[in-house]
């Protein structure tokens, strides 16, 4: 019974944690409502009629390697509506292939037109991409940066919609909500689209709209030139140095303005290694930032208690997965549990509230995906097959995810892995030759097929356990992690991790 009890135990707190996890969500549900229902008023912005009140803007474009992307990403920015004597664009270029000379070509013809774009290069990758936006930030001109990364397409009019509300000097970062240019490429797509949708709908607004921390998001937004060095510049200690600096900013008391009304489209990864070395670096580095960040968020004293609930929530999102790849394994043994020791069922009946959880999930993303796409019946029930396709593809990420999560914890180092870009729209047989595609299968492939089989034995388990002819409370939640893991195995193979 000892290991029994150690079984219980571990699957109690994991889902008690993502129960919790669950409630802070449906708190930002609530804020997210009520400042849908606010109207912005006396709000202060610049007036950009008055050539007095407009400022320099330097934009930093970080590359690497980026040969599909190049020439659209110059040729998009290059029409960015904005005086041309108060606009400058730094490329700043770590690449080492043949992209390199395509994009000095580009940047030469673009200075003809009298345009201020400078290629910024240096002779290492030391600290990746927060080093190649600490060295643009050297010589950068602007008292503004905006950020946008290779596969990202801003409308002409993004800095005259953004630049404004840099009027209210304690405002450090303006951030912009994503947009996909290619979300119905596959079903791949479609779910990283709904995920990203939620975090920047529900989760952004949520939290900003109650002064909670929030993150710059890598890209699509623009600094206070001030509030970077203020906060002590970019710090390239971590894979993700966007949610680093924002929570240093943030803890020197810099305000961050979030505008969901603004959307900069960019392109998802289509293929599932693209997608996987962005979660690895996204999921790593929310873990790397909670070692870094969680124990001076809870020693401020200038911090509201509630806003360091959801920060230190916001940090341990990454650490999700674990919990989900925990209850996942250990659900099949404790359905023998269950089925095994009749004096533990008041516990089964307690734990089966914990289903809520999902019910919570459910409803919040519904409305997120509303705000969006609409409402009425048709929109419903597309968003009820999404959210389950979502969910379990999710859970079949959760191996990768997790042991991204646990390298992250324990401080184990990785270089910065990019997510290559592919352009299908103008390279139609790229994924064919595309150059940036790994071809090794990882290790983690195969373990994932055998959590395919597992779960398929956990359906099957439903058939044979206890003498009431079955017990089927946990078989779709078996069904769908045998989808995910499946849906993750079988793509990794074909598309060539």
């Amino acid at each position: 019974m000892i290991l029994e009890t150690i079984i219980i135990a571990i699957y109690s707190i994991a889902l008690i944690l993502i129960f919790m996890y669950a409630l802070a969500q449906l708190n930002l549900l609530f804020n997210y409502l009520r400042a849908r229902k606010k109207c912005e008023t006396n709000v202060p912005k610049f007036d950009l009629s008055n050539p007095e009140e407009i400022p320099y803007v330097t934009i930093q474009l970080p590359v690497y390697n980026e040969m599909y992307v190049m020439e659209r990403l110059l040729d998009n920015i290059s029409e960015i509506e904005y005086p041309r004597e108060k606009l400058e664009i730094q490329v700043l270029d770590d690449s080492t292939d043949e992209s390199f000379g395509v994009t000095a070509k580009h940047i030469a013809k673009l200075q003809e037109t009298g345009l201020d774009i400078q290629h910024v290069t240096r002779e290492n990758r030391v600290g990746f991409k927060a080093g190649a936006l600490k060295e643009g930030l050297k010589t950068a001109k602007g008292e503004f940066i905006a950020i946008f990364d290779a596969d990202f397409l801003p409308k002409k009019n993004w800095l005259l919609r953004t630049i404004p509300y840099f009027k209210d000097a304690n405002i450090g970062v303006v951030q912009t909500r994503w947009g996909h240019i290619n979300k119905n490429y596959s079903i791949l797509t479609r779910v990283q689209a709904f995920a990203l949708d939620a975090h920047f709908t529900l989760e952004q607004v949520g939290r900003n709209s109650k002064g909670h921390f929030i993150n710059f998001n890598g890209t699509a937004g623009i600094w206070r030139k001030e509030c970077i060095l203020d906060a002590g510049n970019w710090e390239g200690d971590t894979l993700t140095e966007d949610l680093d600096l924002s929570y240093r900013a943030q803890l020197k008391e810099w305000k961050f303005k979030y505008l969901e009304e603004v959307e900069t489209p960019a392109e998802l990864p289509v293929v599932i290694s693209a997608a996987r070395s962005q979660q690895f670096r996204w999921n790593k580095g929310g873990a790397e930032n909670f070692r870094k960040m969680a124990g001076r968020v809870l020693k401020s004293s200038t911090v509201p208690f509630k806003t360091k609930v959801h920060s230190i929530l916001h940090l341990l999102n990454s650490t999700m997965f674990l919990n989900i790849l925990i209850v996942a394994i250990l659900s099949i043994p404790m359905l023998y549990i269950k089925n095994e020791y009749e004096h533990l069922k008041m516990y089964f009946l307690v734990m089966s509230f914990f289903v809520i959880s999902t019910i919570i999930f459910f409803i919040c993303y519904w409305f997120t995906y509303r705000s969006i796409y609409g409402g009425g019946i048709k929109q419903f029930l597309k968003y009820t097959g999404m959210f389950f396709t979502f969910f379990s593809i999710a859970m079949g990420f959760s191996l990768h995810n997790s042991i991204a999560v646990l390298e992250g914890h324990i401080g184990k180092k990785s270089e910065f892995v990019r997510t290559p870009k592919f352009n299908l729209n103008k390279f139609k047989d790229g994924l064919k030759s595309n150059k940036y595609i790994s071809k090794n299968i990882s290790p983690n492939t195969v373990i994932e097929g055998i959590l395919m089989l597992y779960f398929a034995f956990g359906m099957y388990s439903a058939f044979v356990v206890g003498d009431q002819g079955g017990d089927f409370g946990l078989f779709p939640f078996h069904l769908m992690l045998f989808i995910g893991f499946g849906f993750v195995f079988f793509k990794s193979l074909t598309s060539k991790v």
